[in-house]
């Protein structure tokens, strides 16, 4: 995985975690929702190019 795929994966993670505190805040369900959605998206990015990196491992 490139650094620049990893740092917008962390990136997504942190949005969606202030969203998500911002929703607890303020009580807004919408914020909350929208914020775990986020997280589990960068969780999503990561596995894949996990997954990307073995497969060019063993090709290597």
């Amino acid at each position: 995985m490139s650094l620049e795929d990893r740092a917008k994966a962390a990136a997504k993670n942190i949005e969606g975690k202030a969203q998500e505190a911002i929703g607890n805040v303020s009580g807004d369900p919408e914020d909350k929702a929208e914020g775990k959605a986020k997280q589990a998206e960068s969780e999503v990015r990561h596995s894949v190019e996990d997954v990307k990196d073995k497969v060019k491992k063993n090709i290597d």
